[in-house]
Protein backbone atom coordinates (compact mmCIF):
# COMPACT_ATOMS: atom_id res chain seq x y z
CA UNK A 1 0.00 0.00 0.00
CA UNK A 2 1.99 2.82 -1.39
CA UNK A 3 1.27 6.45 -0.64
CA UNK A 4 2.06 9.88 -1.96
CA UNK A 5 1.60 11.10 1.95
CA UNK A 6 4.45 12.01 3.11
CA UNK A 7 3.18 11.50 6.88
CA UNK A 8 2.28 8.18 5.90
CA UNK A 9 5.30 7.51 3.26
CA UNK A 10 7.61 7.25 5.75
CA UNK A 11 5.70 4.79 7.46
CA UNK A 12 7.50 0.90 7.14
CA UNK A 13 3.96 -0.23 8.73
CA UNK A 14 1.76 1.35 5.59
CA UNK A 15 3.72 0.75 2.92
CA UNK A 16 5.74 -2.31 3.87
CA UNK A 17 9.76 -2.35 3.97
CA UNK A 18 10.17 -4.69 0.76
CA UNK A 19 7.95 -7.10 -1.51
CA UNK A 20 8.76 -10.29 -2.58
CA UNK A 21 8.85 -11.82 -6.27
CA UNK A 22 4.98 -11.58 -6.72
CA UNK A 23 4.83 -7.89 -5.84
CA UNK A 24 3.08 -8.12 -2.63
CA UNK A 25 4.44 -6.32 0.13
CA UNK A 26 5.96 -7.91 3.52
CA UNK A 27 5.62 -6.17 6.54
CA UNK A 28 9.58 -6.01 8.98
CA UNK A 29 10.10 -8.77 10.96
CA UNK A 30 7.34 -11.03 9.99
CA UNK A 31 7.64 -11.64 6.30
CA UNK A 32 4.18 -12.27 5.84
CA UNK A 33 2.62 -10.68 2.40
CA UNK A 34 -0.73 -9.38 2.08
CA UNK A 35 -2.41 -8.73 -1.45
CA UNK A 36 -1.16 -6.21 -3.42
CA UNK A 37 -3.41 -3.73 -5.99
CA UNK A 38 -5.63 -6.18 -8.19
CA UNK A 39 -5.40 -9.17 -6.47
CA UNK A 40 -8.12 -10.74 -4.36
CA UNK A 41 -8.08 -10.60 -0.13
CA UNK A 42 -10.01 -9.75 2.21
CA UNK A 43 -11.57 -5.61 3.11
CA UNK A 44 -10.59 -4.18 -0.50
CA UNK A 45 -7.55 -6.65 -1.22
CA UNK A 46 -5.64 -6.31 1.88
CA UNK A 47 -4.87 -9.33 3.84
CA UNK A 48 -4.14 -8.92 7.97
CA UNK A 49 -0.56 -9.00 8.21
CA UNK A 50 0.68 -10.54 11.88
CA UNK A 51 2.10 -8.51 14.25
CA UNK A 52 4.11 -8.82 17.46
CA UNK A 53 1.58 -6.64 19.41
CA UNK A 54 -1.62 -4.57 19.51
CA UNK A 55 -3.17 -3.74 15.93
CA UNK A 56 -3.98 -0.28 15.10
CA UNK A 57 -8.07 0.04 15.66
CA UNK A 58 -10.66 2.85 15.32
CA UNK A 59 -10.73 3.34 19.07
CA UNK A 60 -6.45 3.41 19.30
CA UNK A 61 -6.87 6.09 16.44
CA UNK A 62 -9.85 8.49 18.56
CA UNK A 63 -7.99 7.92 21.40
CA UNK A 64 -4.65 9.26 20.22
CA UNK A 65 -6.50 12.44 18.41
CA UNK A 66 -8.23 12.87 21.38
CA UNK A 67 -5.14 13.51 23.14
CA UNK A 68 -3.38 15.41 20.44
CA UNK A 69 -6.03 17.67 19.93
CA UNK A 70 -6.73 18.34 23.88
CA UNK A 71 -2.95 19.54 23.88
CA UNK A 72 -3.29 21.98 20.87
CA UNK A 73 -6.71 23.12 22.55
CA UNK A 74 -5.02 23.38 25.98
CA UNK A 75 -1.83 25.03 24.84
CA UNK A 76 -3.87 27.57 22.87
CA UNK A 77 -6.22 28.96 26.00
CA UNK A 78 -3.07 29.03 28.19
CA UNK A 79 -1.19 31.25 25.45
CA UNK A 80 -4.79 33.28 24.58
CA UNK A 81 -5.02 34.44 28.63
CA UNK A 82 -0.39 34.52 29.34
CA UNK A 83 -0.52 37.09 26.40
CA UNK A 84 -3.32 38.88 27.93
CA UNK A 85 -5.65 41.73 26.78
CA UNK A 86 -4.53 43.91 24.04
CA UNK A 87 -6.06 47.42 23.31
CA UNK A 88 -3.85 49.18 20.62
CA UNK A 89 -0.73 48.15 18.87
CA UNK A 90 1.03 50.22 21.58
CA UNK A 91 0.12 47.78 24.08
CA UNK A 92 2.74 45.78 26.51
CA UNK A 93 1.34 42.52 25.34
CA UNK A 94 1.69 42.46 21.76
CA UNK A 95 5.38 41.82 22.17
CA UNK A 96 4.33 38.71 23.67
CA UNK A 97 2.14 38.24 21.12
CA UNK A 98 4.17 38.28 18.15
CA UNK A 99 6.81 35.73 20.53
CA UNK A 100 4.58 33.36 21.21
CA UNK A 101 3.10 33.33 17.15
CA UNK A 102 6.84 33.20 15.73
CA UNK A 103 7.58 30.21 18.53
CA UNK A 104 4.50 28.26 17.85
CA UNK A 105 4.62 28.75 14.59
CA UNK A 106 8.56 27.71 13.32
CA UNK A 107 8.38 25.35 16.07
CA UNK A 108 5.63 23.38 14.90
CA UNK A 109 6.56 24.04 11.18
CA UNK A 110 9.85 22.35 12.09
CA UNK A 111 8.87 19.82 14.00
CA UNK A 112 5.86 18.98 11.37
CA UNK A 113 8.32 17.94 9.25
CA UNK A 114 10.28 15.83 11.29
CA UNK A 115 6.90 13.65 12.35
CA UNK A 116 6.35 13.74 8.52
CA UNK A 117 9.16 12.54 7.65
CA UNK A 118 10.43 10.19 10.61
CA UNK A 119 10.30 6.56 9.95
CA UNK A 120 9.26 5.67 13.10
CA UNK A 121 6.90 7.62 14.78
CA UNK A 122 7.53 8.84 17.89
CA UNK A 123 4.30 9.95 20.56
CA UNK A 124 6.29 12.32 22.05
CA UNK A 125 7.51 14.18 19.50
CA UNK A 126 4.21 14.40 18.34
CA UNK A 127 2.73 15.82 21.30
CA UNK A 128 5.78 18.38 21.09
CA UNK A 129 4.09 18.95 18.16
CA UNK A 130 0.76 19.68 19.07
CA UNK A 131 1.77 21.76 22.03
CA UNK A 132 3.80 24.50 19.84
CA UNK A 133 0.40 23.89 17.63
CA UNK A 134 -1.49 25.01 20.01
CA UNK A 135 0.73 28.38 20.76
CA UNK A 136 0.88 29.44 17.26
CA UNK A 137 -2.85 29.05 17.02
CA UNK A 138 -3.73 30.84 20.21
CA UNK A 139 -1.92 33.66 19.40
CA UNK A 140 -3.14 33.41 16.11
CA UNK A 141 -6.76 33.66 17.13
CA UNK A 142 -5.85 36.40 19.46
CA UNK A 143 -4.06 38.39 16.86
CA UNK A 144 -7.62 38.13 14.59
CA UNK A 145 -9.54 38.76 17.60
CA UNK A 146 -7.98 41.95 18.15
CA UNK A 147 -6.37 43.39 15.05
CA UNK A 148 -8.74 42.09 12.26
CA UNK A 149 -11.97 41.25 13.70
CA UNK A 150 -11.46 43.99 16.14
CA UNK A 151 -13.04 43.22 19.72
CA UNK A 152 -15.52 46.71 19.25
CA UNK A 153 -16.99 44.59 16.48
CA UNK A 154 -20.74 43.68 16.30
CA UNK A 155 -22.68 40.81 15.67
CA UNK A 156 -20.25 37.82 13.66
CA UNK A 157 -17.05 39.48 15.09
CA UNK A 158 -17.61 38.86 18.59
CA UNK A 159 -17.68 35.31 18.61
CA UNK A 160 -15.54 34.40 15.44
CA UNK A 161 -12.67 32.23 16.90
CA UNK A 162 -15.71 30.16 18.31
CA UNK A 163 -17.50 29.44 15.30
CA UNK A 164 -14.27 28.90 13.65
CA UNK A 165 -14.00 26.32 16.27
CA UNK A 166 -17.54 25.11 15.61
CA UNK A 167 -16.86 25.18 12.05
CA UNK A 168 -14.02 23.15 12.11
CA UNK A 169 -15.47 20.07 13.96
CA UNK A 170 -18.72 20.71 11.83
CA UNK A 171 -16.05 19.83 8.67
CA UNK A 172 -14.56 17.24 10.38
CA UNK A 173 -17.98 15.78 10.98
CA UNK A 174 -19.62 16.12 7.57
CA UNK A 175 -16.08 14.83 5.76
CA UNK A 176 -16.67 11.55 7.61
CA UNK A 177 -20.11 11.55 7.01
CA UNK A 178 -19.67 11.63 3.42
CA UNK A 179 -16.82 9.84 3.02
CA UNK A 180 -18.72 7.09 5.18
CA UNK A 181 -21.78 7.49 3.02
CA UNK A 182 -20.78 8.12 -0.22
CA UNK A 183 -18.17 5.18 -0.07
CA UNK A 184 -15.88 7.76 -0.82
CA UNK A 185 -13.14 5.63 -2.72
CA UNK A 186 -9.46 7.14 -3.07
CA UNK A 187 -7.45 6.77 -6.24
CA UNK A 188 -3.80 7.75 -7.00
CA UNK A 189 -4.67 10.77 -8.99
CA UNK A 190 -6.46 11.93 -6.04
CA UNK A 191 -3.52 11.26 -3.83
CA UNK A 192 -0.99 12.93 -5.91
CA UNK A 193 -3.17 16.06 -6.83
CA UNK A 194 -3.86 16.57 -3.23
CA UNK A 195 -0.58 16.23 -2.00
CA UNK A 196 0.74 18.24 -4.46
CA UNK A 197 -1.75 21.12 -3.90
CA UNK A 198 -1.02 21.20 0.03
CA UNK A 199 2.85 21.72 -1.16
CA UNK A 200 2.44 24.20 -3.64
CA UNK A 201 0.29 26.28 -0.88
CA UNK A 202 2.47 26.25 1.64
CA UNK A 203 5.21 26.90 -0.94
CA UNK A 204 3.22 29.94 -1.60
CA UNK A 205 3.07 31.04 1.71
CA UNK A 206 6.54 30.67 2.25
CA UNK A 207 7.34 32.59 -0.85
CA UNK A 208 4.68 35.23 0.50
CA UNK A 209 6.54 36.03 3.44
CA UNK A 210 9.21 36.53 2.43
CA UNK A 211 8.33 38.99 -0.42
CA UNK A 212 6.61 40.72 3.24
CA UNK A 213 9.92 40.84 4.13
CA UNK A 214 11.14 43.01 1.34
CA UNK A 215 8.32 45.64 1.57
CA UNK A 216 6.09 43.61 -1.27
CA UNK A 217 4.02 40.55 -1.67
CA UNK A 218 0.57 39.16 -3.27
CA UNK A 219 -1.43 39.88 -0.78
CA UNK A 220 -2.52 35.83 -0.45
CA UNK A 221 -1.93 35.98 3.23
CA UNK A 222 -3.77 39.27 4.06
CA UNK A 223 -7.15 39.72 4.18
CA UNK A 224 -8.41 41.06 1.05
CA UNK A 225 -9.64 39.47 -2.09
CA UNK A 226 -6.52 37.81 -2.76
CA UNK A 227 -6.21 36.56 1.04
CA UNK A 228 -10.19 35.47 0.62
CA UNK A 229 -9.60 33.03 -2.59
CA UNK A 230 -6.66 31.85 -1.15
CA UNK A 231 -8.18 31.05 2.15
CA UNK A 232 -11.48 29.66 0.28
CA UNK A 233 -9.08 26.94 -1.56
CA UNK A 234 -7.12 26.06 1.61
CA UNK A 235 -10.00 25.46 2.96
CA UNK A 236 -11.35 23.53 0.47
CA UNK A 237 -7.96 21.58 0.42
CA UNK A 238 -8.43 20.66 4.33
CA UNK A 239 -11.68 18.18 3.45
CA UNK A 240 -9.65 16.81 0.71
CA UNK A 241 -6.66 16.48 3.23
CA UNK A 242 -9.10 15.06 5.56
CA UNK A 243 -10.22 12.24 3.30
CA UNK A 244 -6.64 11.28 2.35
CA UNK A 245 -6.73 10.68 6.44
CA UNK A 246 -9.84 8.56 6.76
CA UNK A 247 -8.95 6.17 3.43
CA UNK A 248 -5.43 5.16 5.29
CA UNK A 249 -6.95 4.72 8.64
CA UNK A 250 -8.91 2.21 6.90
CA UNK A 251 -6.24 0.87 5.05
CA UNK A 252 -4.02 0.75 7.83
CA UNK A 253 -6.78 -0.95 9.96
CA UNK A 254 -7.21 -3.33 7.09
CA UNK A 255 -3.88 -4.58 6.69
CA UNK A 256 -3.61 -5.20 10.46
CA UNK A 257 -0.53 -2.45 11.07
CA UNK A 258 0.65 -1.87 14.54
CA UNK A 259 -1.23 0.44 17.32
CA UNK A 260 1.82 2.72 17.84
CA UNK A 261 1.01 4.44 13.94
CA UNK A 262 -2.44 5.26 15.74
CA UNK A 263 0.06 8.21 16.57
CA UNK A 264 0.97 8.59 12.96
CA UNK A 265 -2.84 9.14 11.96
CA UNK A 266 -3.72 11.02 15.19
CA UNK A 267 -0.63 13.51 13.75
CA UNK A 268 -2.07 13.56 10.24
CA UNK A 269 -5.18 14.06 11.27
CA UNK A 270 -4.01 17.13 13.95
CA UNK A 271 -2.26 18.43 11.10
CA UNK A 272 -5.71 18.58 8.97
CA UNK A 273 -8.08 19.70 11.13
CA UNK A 274 -5.68 22.94 12.13
CA UNK A 275 -4.93 23.96 8.44
CA UNK A 276 -9.46 23.93 8.11
CA UNK A 277 -9.45 25.75 11.27
CA UNK A 278 -6.88 28.38 10.29
CA UNK A 279 -8.34 28.86 7.17
CA UNK A 280 -12.05 28.73 8.15
CA UNK A 281 -10.69 31.61 10.95
CA UNK A 282 -9.21 33.75 7.78
CA UNK A 283 -12.59 33.71 5.76
CA UNK A 284 -14.83 34.75 8.97
CA UNK A 285 -12.36 37.25 9.82
CA UNK A 286 -12.42 38.93 6.42
CA UNK A 287 -16.27 38.71 6.37
CA UNK A 288 -16.18 40.64 10.21
CA UNK A 289 -13.64 43.40 9.49
CA UNK A 290 -14.62 46.61 11.31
Amino acid sequence: MQSNNPVFRRSEAFNGSQANAYGNQTFPGNGTAYDGYGQTGVQQGYAPAPTTGERMTVDSVVQKTAISLGVVMLTAAITWWWVGDISSPSDASIGTLYLALMVGSFGAFALSMVNSFKRVISPALVIAFAALEGVALGAFSKFIDVFIVGTQAEGLGNNVVMQAVIGTFAAFAGTLAAYKILDIKVGQKFRTFVIAAMFGMVGLGLLEVVLQLFGTGTGILGFGGAGLLFAIGGLVLGVFMLILDFDFVEQGIAAGIEERESWRAAFALTVSLVWIYTNLLRILAIFSQD
